[in-house]
């Protein structure tokens, strides 16, 4: 082939890779991924399992989600959950405690998540659960 002809074809090529970026780019940028934060007493599915947010508690130290939770045995199921704040994301307090959710079980349970926020600064907060490639999220009232 002459150097010509090879010049033009690496020419094409580029353009053609630059036109398939391109399409790509205005795939992405029509494409949602937001999730819509879910009210207060409102049920959904995430995964297998199904949960109720059911109320929140304030203290100082401590904030208390009340959940009904059900779905399949899973000891690791509650270290799904996080509370997401204005500067931290924050596990839920591991430590077994009267009332407190230690495991997901198949029979429906309500049972309360506490999270320390002692060292957040912020007022804003979102309980924020992921289970596989699931996600929902809770907006929890400010107090």
């Amino acid at each position: 082939m002459k150097t010509r002809t090879l010049l033009l074809l690496s020419v094409a090529m580029a353009f053609a890779i630059l036109m398939a970026g391109g399409i790509f780019l205005l795939q992405l940028s029509n494409e949602s991924s937001t999730v819509q934060p879910l009210e207060l007493g409102e049920s959904t599915g995430i995964g297998d399992v199904t949960v109720t947010v059911l109320e929140v508690t304030n203290s100082v130290a401590l904030l208390g989600i009340e959940i009904e939770i059900e779905g399949v045995d899973d000891a690791d199921g509650i270290d799904n959950f996080w509370l997401v704040t204005g500067d931290r994301r924050l596990p839920p307090v591991a430590a077994p405690a009267d009332g407190r959710c230690s495991e997901i079980t198949v029979s429906s349970q309500q049972c309360r998540l506490d999270f320390d926020i002692s060292a957040v600064e912020t007022s804003s907060r979102v309980l924020v659960m992921r289970r596989g490639d699931q996600q929902r999220n809770w907006v929890l009232p400010e107090r």
